[in-house]
């Protein structure tokens, strides 16, 4: 007569330990979701806070994920260590279908969640503006007319130029700076023109960043959405001085903006200020040693040159 054995019983005191873990884990978790874009710089643009949260969900599942990995380290540590002298190997798990399944289904859901969120944002960054290559600064103008608006009427476009290692910014009123100016809560259209090699347009504050390839204009466009100073980067490697290659977004109200327009067309053109220009001078002082670099381009002719020492927001 065979006898069946029972189930081994799972202790009252480890569900209890286990649903206190994960309950701490999802509190601490949900803090960091609050606490990530704290982390960022300044939302300073309509796509702002859409990237944001995405990256705060990414912190939240990571963290939550982080710590239960911690926990199940640090009770094997303290409660499942071997005697000092057992060099015995563990018993082997096979055929633990629950296993295989429970770590097979919770990865592709988060996978999934990420993807369905990160898509969701990708499709309301193209609502906003987004960007498309085309051959041409009169088809770049088509494309900035017919992207979708929000009611406000837009600025520009507005030409940006760059070049080893300086930005420029071409006006529709003529006007030509070496900072670029935006009215507040009104899209911005941009040509974005490169003269040599692959350059990057990165707002850190507007968290948007577009590369700018060589033989096309790519027609652009955002929203800024608060008043301050922001850095505008290069943030594809374009060669020696690439790290020099930054300038000012100034965003100000519509009576300021216009303003700086009118004054700013009064001004004579010269060339900027630029900072790779400087640190080549240096070199060719020093003997022109080390590595072959790239001589700067010169330096635009602006009506508004770049202040170096002009502080920023973000």
């Amino acid at each position: 007569m065979s006898t069946i054995s029972p189930k081994p019983s799972r202790p009252l005191g480890a569900i209890l330990l286990i649903t206190i873990a994960l309950a701490v884990n999802l509190a601490i978790s949900l803090w960091m979701v609050q606490q990530a874009p704290s982390w960022l710089p300044l939302q300073a643009s309509s796509a702002a806070p859409h990237v944001d949260s995405l990256f705060a969900l990414e912190t939240g599942i990571g963290s939550f994920l982080f710590l239960g990995c911690l926990e199940v380290i640090l009770w094997a540590v303290l409660f499942q260590r071997a005697d000092k002298y057992d060099l015995d190997n563990g018993a082997p798990i096979e055929g633990n279908w629950t296993l295989e399944i429970i770590w097979t289904v919770i990865p592709f859901l988060i996978v999934m969640a990420i993807a369905w969120h990160a898509i969701g944002i990708n499709a309301t960054l193209a609502s906003l503006g987004g960007k498309e290559r085309v051959s041409s600064a009169d088809q770049a103008l088509r494309v900035a007319a017919n992207a979708p608006g929000d009611g406000q009427q837009a600025v520009g476009p507005i030409q940006v130029i760059a070049r080893q290692w300086s930005w420029e910014f071409v006006y529709p009123e003529g006007v030509r700076s070496s900072e670029l100016h935006l009215p507040l809560n009104r899209p911005a259209r941009f040509e974005l023109i490169s003269l040599d090699v692959l350059h990057g347009f990165y707002i850190p504050a507007f968290r948007l960043k577009q590369d700018i390839v060589p033989g096309s204009v790519i027609a652009y466009r955002l929203t800024p959405t608060r008043i301050g100073r922001y850095r505008l980067r290069d943030s594809m490697f374009s060669g020696g001085y690439f790290a020099s290659n930054q300038s000012l977004v100034v965003v100000q109200s519509e009576a300021d903006y216009q303003s700086w327009l009118k004054q700013a067309a009064a001004a004579p053109l010269r060339p900027s200020w630029n900072e790779a220009s400087e640190l080549y001078q240096r070199r060719l002082a020093r003997g022109d040693h080390g590595w072959a670099v790239v001589p700067p381009a010169a330096p635009p002719l602006v009506n508004v040159g770049l202040d170096a020492a002009s502080p920023h927001d973000a």
